[in-house]
């Protein structure tokens, strides 16, 4: 190559140098400034949809007597009626049968009771006076009786007498014989009372006392009584109607009302006691505050409806129960099994 020519080529590489590095500064200006990574948020709290319920839960009550079908007689209460503890709700047919049977079995304890008592007392001053003279005019009787027989006897061989009577005669002594050890031994009853007549007037009253106990237990399966103070929230059955699956009624306690939430199993290590949560009651425009206080045991498939299309329907959720403010307890005390939003803070 001439010198001419070598001279061309080193300008035009340095003329391609130079326009590398234009192109490579104008793209490093153009290029975006690097992101820098964002701080990770704070702990996310957990939604779930939810129903309001007493916190004594809702309880059904059914006739205690369980597979026997009775009429229902008497029905004592109405809806939205407030109860005590203990309180007679209801009766049924048989039982003014079962109260005949208390009756009679009462009646039988106070006959064996008192029985027991005349065995330990034994016999009063006049009965034992009488009885002694009973045993004295048994024996005089006896010893005549006794010589009649002798007599007889000594009579026969003679020719003197019968052979007929001297049989009767020794027949009326040996039955006389027999009533005075009879009326000796009633005489040492009421004297003294034998241990062997107090264990068994003692045993007889007791098994009147588990008559009586059985009685009164048949009479209260008859009766349908309140569990716990409450309110009658459900009427099932009328009278004359029979008891059925469905039960007689439903009761609940209205004065601490709660959130039942199902809670995906994938949230609850999100969840504790004692957390805060925010209620969302439809056509409401207030929102209630309400805290964790139980967290269910089991996982079990998803109660509460969802119209979500793409949520999935066999999810698997936890009960949790959250405790209403005072306010939302009053404000929902009549919306027992309402659907609502619940939102647990962290």
């Amino acid at each position: 190559m001439t010198r001419r020519g070598r001279i061309l080529a080193g300008i035009a590489a340095l003329a391609i140098a130079a326009g590398g590095y234009a192109v490579f500064a104008r793209s490093e200006a153009t290029r975006p400034a690097p992101t820098v990574a964002a701080a990770p948020a704070g702990p996310v709290g957990v939604g779930a949809l939810g129903r309001v319920e007493p916190a004594s839960r809702i309880r059904r009550l059914t006739q205690p007597g369980g597979m026997a079908v009775t009429r229902l007689d008497r029905l004592l209460v109405a809806e939205g009626d407030t109860v005590a503890a203990g309180q007679l709700l209801a009766e049924f047919a048989d039982a003014p049968q079962k109260d005949a049977s208390v009756a009679q079995a009462e009646a039988s304890v106070a006959e064996q009771r008192a029985n027991l008592e005349r065995i330990r007392a034994a016999g009063r001053p006049t009965e034992i006076e009488s009885q002694r003279a009973r045993v004295a005019a048994l024996k005089a009787q006896e010893e005549l009786a006794l010589r009649e027989a002798e007599r007889s006897d000594r009579l026969v061989p003679t020719g003197a007498g019968a052979v007929a009577q001297a049989d009767r005669n020794r027949a009326a002594a040996v039955r006389l014989t027999a009533e005075r050890r009879q009326a000796e031994a009633d005489l040492d009853s009421l004297l003294s009372s034998r241990p062997e007549d107090i264990a068994l007037a003692e045993a007889r009253l007791a098994a009147a006392e588990a008559a009586l106990t059985k009685a009164q237990a048949d009479a209260e399966l008859s009766r349908v009584r309140a569990p716990f103070a409450g309110t009658i929230l459900r009427i099932i059955a009328r009278p004359g109607d029979q008891v059925g699956n469905d039960g007689l009624l439903e009761i609940g306690d209205l004065t601490r009302m709660d959130i039942v939430a199902d809670v995906y199993e994938t949230d609850l290590p999100r969840l504790r006691e004692g957390a805060t949560a925010e209620v969302v009651v439809p056509g409401e425009s207030r929102r209630f505050t309400a805290t964790v206080r139980e967290i269910g045991w089991t996982v079990r498939r998803q109660t509460q409806a969802n119209t979500d299309p793409v949520a999935a329907v066999d999810s698997r959720t936890v009960e949790v129960r959250l405790a209403l403010d005072e306010a939302g307890s009053e404000a929902l005390r009549r919306r027992s099994n309402m659907q609502v939003q619940v939102a647990i803070r962290p």
